[in-house]
């Protein structure tokens, strides 16, 4: 079966840094895209950055300069480096793998990793 596992998020104070990561297996993840979502709780979630299988990156306006998406495809790991975190960066941060072949989309998501930023 297709399993990612995130990691590495935790609490920090306003204007830290944390790094996510998320390992696949069980899929072709050289082929993937990748993508970070969040969700705060009570709110919807939403997409935070994106990584083509060839490199491209894209960002949420407010993750712009301060998040940066990467990728290794030796280690089967997509990550996430979180810098000047704010307290309103706080909520569950969720990796998603899509591949496609032909018409054919293959989607999985992971369990989830908390981070909390305080005031």
């Amino acid at each position: 079966q297709v399993q990612l596992v995130e990691s590495g998020g935790g609490l920090v104070q306003a204007g830290g840094s944390l790094r996510l990561s998320c390992t696949a297996s069980g899929s072709d993840f050289s082929i993937a895209s990748m993508r970070w979502y969040r969700q705060a709780p009570g709110n919807l979630r939403e997409l935070v950055a994106t990584i083509t299988a060839g490199g491209a990156t894209t960002y949420a306006d407010s993750m712009k300069g301060r998040f940066t998406i990467s990728r290794d495809n030796a280690k089967d790991t997509l990550y996430l480096q979180m810098s000047s975190l704010k307290p309103e960066d706080t909520a569950i941060s969720y990796c998603n793998e899509v591949i496609w072949v032909s018409r054919h989309l293959t989607c999985t998501w992971g369990q989830g990793t908390q981070i909390t930023v305080s005031s």
